[in-house]
């Protein structure tokens, strides 16, 4: 039995933690009895292992197998772990494996373009900073780990939503998600029409929109089934990037989220 096997089985015969968290800790050690060496496991054994009644391990499963967390084998009547498991964690693993995959390919891009280079994924109607190489230069943009952003204007907001259909776009403009600086209706449908040419180009352009002083473009990343799980997006002084830099810039970028989609298998 492991610690946290222990510590369930105790909270449970002494009641010294509340009845909800009780009941998830001991659905978490239910799912950490299956292993690669045990991937099939019957009721006795999981209460064996977790140090409780059978029913009460039984009535775990039965939550557990509804929600496709666990599946029962149909041979053996025994239970493994369920596909619904990818559906909470995929978001994470493609987020790690994008991560990963990325570096490489955005010391390049800055090494080549002297700027700052990020990477960005979509989470809860806003992108999120995961992963950065700043710019060499004393004078550069850079974010944190972590910095979100939610303006419309944004050049990482703009490419995620150049992929969307034009019905969710709108959805998330007029519900407030994102901000615009004129959130007017007339205003939303004028800045959905640009959406299409954002995505024919491959980048989007923040030529100072949000801040007077930055420039930012920005290029989906696609996994394996052609969505788009991050952007590459490169930031730098406005006062370095004249109009004619922006397409060299974009192509830049570009080229970097491809060869990232390649490495995920695009």
């Amino acid at each position: 039995m492991t610690m946290a096997d222990a510590v369930t089985k105790r909270a449970y015969r002494d009641g010294s933690q509340s009845r909800g968290s009780s009941v998830i800790v001991t659905a978490i050690s239910v799912l950490r009895c299956f292993t690669i060496e045990q991937p099939l496991l019957g009721v006795t054994e999981i209460a064996r292992q977790v140090g409780l009644h059978k029913s009460s391990v039984s009535r775990i499963l039965a939550t557990l197998e509804k929600e496709q967390i666990v599946e029962r084998d149909e041979p053996s009547r025994k239970f493994r772990l369920g596909l619904g498991l990818l559906a909470v964690a995929g978001p994470l693993l493609a987020d790690l494996d994008v991560r990963r995959l990325a570096l490489p390919a955005l010391r390049s891009l800055t090494e080549r373009t002297g700027e700052t280079s990020t990477l960005v994924v979509w989470s809860a109607g806003e992108t999120v900073t995961v992963e950065q190489i700043p710019s060499p230069h004393l004078i550069k943009h850079t974010a944190g780990i972590g910095t979100r952003y939610r303006e419309a204007e944004s050049a990482s907001v703009q490419i995620f939503l150049a992929g969307m259909s034009r019905e969710r776009a709108r959805g998330l403009l007029t519900a407030g998600h994102l901000t615009m600086r004129r959130h007017s209706a007339a205003e939303i449908e004028k800045y959905l029409d640009l959406l299409p040419d954002t995505a024919q180009r491959g980048y989007a352009v923040n030529h100072g929109r949000t801040s007077p002083d930055e420039v930012g473009i920005a290029a989906a990343v696609h996994d394996h089934r052609g969505d788009t799980i991050a952007a590459v997006l490169l930031a730098a002084p406005r006062y370095r990037v004249d109009p004619e830099v922006v397409a060299d810039l974009g192509t830049a970028t570009l080229t970097t989220a491809r060869e990232i989609s390649r490495r995920m298998g695009n």
